[in-house]
């Protein structure tokens, strides 16, 4: 199949029109340093003409995936959580575009920049698509120069050519859900409370405090670098290798620096000794109290930060979900202060005895022709979630774009789809907790016996919607009895309206609530007026509500959606005990 390497704008319109005249598809090529496109045009919507012997195949792009119902529950209620907290705390909402000019995004990311999605030019502006939401939102403080102090929030998706490990939340398209402090306030006020942000929106999701707040300051990072002998002109690539050291032994972080980075052996070393070291806020006296650390100006600087701040934690009630992580550096080159990531179990990748010799001792895997390197690792044990939520003070970036101004900034970025990863998995062990549902609907409107009461049915919807009731009915003139069940419960539905011979005659309704144990008294369901169904069907709703919210106190649970099963029986009962609301 021959093939046009070119981009659009260099093809004349003649041969352009010729090529599209044949039965072939109109390929353009976008090559960079970074990493390479292509967008195919086929003359079929589904296959392709490659001598007869091949097809298209459908299929989304490497590290992307479609969401479907269920997990969009889980997802949605991760975003309302998140957002909850924000608002709480007087974040403001704020948009930006997914692409920037790519001399924004430029000389941002340090040794990650290679991960930026570059956009094939098109005759226009030079563009990629965002890698984060943190360098869009500095340039946004930079073009609008009458806002000096904001608490915002940006909820988006960012784009990273990344090796993908879909299962585990490790995608080249994502969300990120960040806040940030801008402004000029006094010393570690604004990041105390980030973190405590951090600890609330954890809290919130059910983790409860299942998780860690790894910390370090880049003046106390810096500063052990500059004792240790480490060039100025190296300090931020040496940086960017101790980054690695939640992934790799510190065997092969000292190979990285010396081998690929230059680094002197004997520095190497000694910076081996201080970035191992990881603790509560105690670990401060161990900097303290070494006279060459504690004699270096950054450093003093670093020490000062976290003394304050972790004053401020013990007062803010959350001190004891802090490690103190000398090893952590966060490789993006616009930190200036304060860093932390959030880990949690399952961040790690598996540790299982003997693993790593294994894994040394294994052969290279073999490539897969010239997309190997983009192959999922999801079944790959030396890869694991990795941090949940990062982020840092970064007090020059906007001056970058001013020139004049600067805004001091502090924030926090959730990665959403590792949240997720991290939640489904959990709820799939939890044997005990409900099925997440589809949708939201609160009544299924069933005929019993008759023609299919189907002009009722549509009333009985109409008046339920009317009533801000959330209703579904099958859509079958005569439908029978058993689909109209399999499909209340295929949804989960909790209640359901019966429409009889009887019920119709005398102008009634029979409101069941699903699920009930034999023997309840009110397992057959409860004969209404059509009249009172709107208000008898929005009481029970809100009474099931407030039973539900009172298991749940009582058990201490924490799900995404529902009650756990061992309890159905305790909120039967409560049920039951409850004074009748029937009219």
């Amino acid at each position: 199949m021959k093939t046009v390497l070119a981009t659009f704008r260099s093809v004349r319109p003649i041969r352009l029109l010729s090529y599209a005249l044949r039965p072939r598809p109109l390929v353009a090529v976008y090559s960079s340093a970074a990493c390479f496109y292509s967008t195919s045009l086929p003359y079929d919507q589904n296959t392709i003409d490659m001598g007869g012997k091949s097809k298209f195949e459908l299929k989304t792009p490497k590290g992307t995936k479609d969401w479907d119902g269920k997990d969009m529950v889980i997802r949605d209620k991760i975003f309302s959580t998140i957002t909850q907290v924000f608002k709480r705390h007087g974040g403001v909402t704020i948009d930006t575009p997914v692409f920037e000019l790519k001399e924004i995004l430029a000389g941002k990311y340090g040794e990650d920049s290679k991960l930026i999605y570059d956009l094939a030019d098109q005759g226009g502006e030079i563009c990629s698509l965002r890698y984060d939401l943190t360098v869009p939102f500095a340039r946004f403080l930079a073009m609008n120069k009458d806002i000096t102090n904001i608490k915002r929030y940006h909820i988006a998706k960012v784009y990273r050519r990344d090796q993908p490990a879909m299962t585990k939340g490790r995608m080249r398209e994502f969300y990120q859900c960040d806040f940030d402090i801008a402004g000029v306030y006094d010393p570690m006020l604004p990041d105390a409370e980030v973190l405590r942000i951090i600890c609330e929106v954890f809290e919130g999701l059910g983790w409860d405090k299942a998780y860690t707040i790894k910390l370090n300051h880049r003046k106390i990072l810096d500063g052990i670098f500059q004792v240790c002998g480490v060039p100025e002109d190296k300090i931020r690539t040496i940086s960017s290798a101790v980054d690695k050291l939640d992934k790799l032994p510190w065997a092969d972080v000292r190979k990285e620096m010396t081998e690929e980075k230059g680094l002197d052996g004997e520095i190497a070393d000694r910076i081996g000794e201080w970035v191992v070291h990881k603790g509560k806020h105690e670990l401060l006296d161990k900097l303290r109290n070494d006279p060459k650390l504690s004699a270096n100006a950054s450093m003093q600087a670093g020490i000062a930060d976290l003394s304050l701040l972790f004053q401020y934690l013990e007062a803010f009630d959350v001190l004891d979900r802090v490690s103190f992580d000398l090893g952590l550096a966060r490789g993006l080159d616009y930190y200036t202060g304060l860093i932390y990531e959030v880990v949690t179990e399952g961040s790690a990748p598996e540790a299982t005895p003997g693993a790593a010799a294994a894994a040394a001792a294994a052969p290279a895997p073999k490539r897969r022709g010239k997309g190997g390197e983009d192959d999922d690792r999801s079944n790959d044990p030396t890869v694991g979630v990795g941090s949940v939520a990062a982020g840092g003070r970064y007090d020059n970036l906007v001056g970058m774009f001013s020139g004049k101004s600067q805004i001091p900034c502090v924030g926090i970025s959730f990665g959403v789809d590792r949240i997720f990863s991290i939640t489904k998995a959990r709820m799939a062990a939890d044997k005990s907790a409900t099925q997440v549902r589809n949708n939201e609907v609160d009544v299924y409107v069933m005929a019993f016996g008759g023609k299919g009461f189907v002009n009722e049915r549509l009333s009985v919807c109409a008046k339920l919607w009317e009533g801000g009731i959330k209703a579904e009915f099958l859509y079958k003139v005569k439908p029978k009895v058993p689909q109209q069940f399999k499909a209340a419960e295929a949804n989960g539905v909790p209640f359901a309206i019966f429409l009889g011979d009887d019920e119709v005659a005398q102008g009634n309704v029979k409101i069941k609530e699903m699920g009930l144990r034999d023997g309840h008294p009110e397992k057959e369901g409860v004969l209404v007026s059509l009249d009172n169904m709107v208000g008898e069907v929005r009481a029970r709703l809100e009474r099931k509500k407030e039973l539900e919210r009172i298991v749940q106190q009582a058990e201490g649970l924490r799900v995404v959606d529902g009650i756990k099963t061992e309890d159905v029986a305790v909120a039967e009962d409560a049920t039951a005990a409850a004074p009748s609301i029937t009219q």
